[in-house]
């Protein structure tokens, strides 16, 4: 659904993110950032579909979310496989109708869009009942930010689905979407991803003091701090048997270098310097999210994927080691053995092409390009 806009005036949009990790909000600048490099002048708005919720809900929802993630993953897993059922009948997909309405309603009545763009799924059932209720015609759309389709994805509301994958279309198209709804474009990401292509990496290292002789490995922990297996495996890479290098980006530690065995670990903190450092990086050890699976193919950095998020990661991870792109070690004591086989170079070079066959970093210009064909103003 859309309106006759004019192409030239500025594109009113609505970005709904949601607050539950790094991820979703990235996506979304990546593709604001896309659609400012195509020229299109933006009045927008941001907005949180977490920050719709009341204190109650958030409880129930995000709260719990995060407490499974850190004391109890086979809860969130239990949820994850027995919410992802195509039965007529289901409590989320009722809640999910109107929680949050409220909040909605009032930014597509402020913002007055052509377009609404979620990066999370829970957005565009709202946004979709506002457009029923208002009868105000706009372009409601969802860049999806995992491989697999669970079916809260799957979003017949939508206009407009962007997917990581061509697996990924097919198993929205399977499960009933319809097939001009969805569109192959890439997990978006950072246009300074692109940019590192082919980066000298000894020069990356030394303008930030670490060693260009030595492997450096890169700790995927997430931005929520919820990565519970990171201190086993920083202790699995310190008994490798070689000395490395190694960063970790979120955590405990406090900013500062430490010796772990035969690991120097450059515990950083947050840094704008992360597109950088991973295109530095031989490797990416830990969890398998969307956004950090898009940024490291898009470089061609293999991953060692170990203690995924039940579900949506352990997909990611999945798919990836299918593809020839990442080893995954199931078990702690797999860790050291995936690190040293990724490094060694010859299996190093082959995880390598493979990354890139996977990755796709103009993702972000592909969704933008989407976008404006779907709102006439391609």
């Amino acid at each position: 659904m859309s309106a006759p806009y004019s192409r030239t005036a500025p594109l009113r949009a609505l970005f709904v993110t949601a607050s539950i990790g790094a991820g979703h909000h990235q996506a979304q600048m990546a593709v604001q950032l896309a659609l400012r490099a195509r020229g299109v002048a933006l009045d927008d708005r941001e907005s949180d579909v977490v920050g719709y919720l009341s204190a109650a809900e958030r409880s129930w929802t995000v709260d719990l979310y995060a407490f499974e993630l850190r004391h109890a993953p086979w809860l969130y897993e239990w949820f994850y496989h027995g919410t992802d059922h195509d039965r007529p009948l289901s409590l989320i997909e009722f809640f999910c109708r109107w929680v949050g309405l409220s909040g909605m309603r009032r930014d597509i009545a402020q913002t007055r869009p052509e377009l609404v763009l979620s990066s999370y799924w829970s957005s565009v059932p709202l946004a979709h009942r506002v457009r029923r209720q208002s009868r105000r015609p706009f372009v409601n759309a969802l860049v999806v930010t995992d491989y697999r389709a669970h079916r809260h994805w799957i979003r017949p509301e939508a206009d407009l689905v962007m997917v990581a994958a061509e697996e990924t279309r097919e198993q929205m198209i399977a499960r009933g979407l319809e097939a001009g709804k969805v569109v192959v474009t890439g997990i978006p990401i950072s246009q300074r991803f692109g940019a590192l292509i082919g980066a000298d990496k000894a020069r990356l290292r030394a303008e930030r003091g670490l060693r260009p002789d030595l492997p450096l490995l890169l700790i995927s922990g997430g931005g929520t701090g919820t990565y519970t297996a990171q201190e086993r495996v920083l202790t699995e890479l310190g008994n490798l048997g070689r000395r490395v290098q190694v960063l970790v980006m979120s955590g405990a530690q406090r900013p500062g270098v430490s010796q772990v065995g035969g690991a120097t670990v450059h515990s950083l903190g947050f840094t704008s310097d992360f597109p950088e450092l991973m295109a530095a990086s031989d490797l990416v050890v830990g969890k398998a999210g969307g956004l950090t699976v898009a940024e490291a193919t898009a470089l061609g950095v293999p991953l060692v994927i170990h203690e995924p998020i039940p579900g949506q990661e352990e997909y990611n991870a999945e798919y990836l080691q299918r593809r020839g792109a990442a080893i995954w070690a199931r078990e702690l004591s797999d860790v050291r053995g995936a690190v040293l086989a990724a490094l060694d170079p010859d299996r190093h070079a082959c995880l390598s092409a493979a990354a890139r066959a996977v990755g796709v970093p103009d993702a972000a210009d592909r969704v933008a390009a989407a976008l404006l064909d779907r709102l006439g103003r391609a």
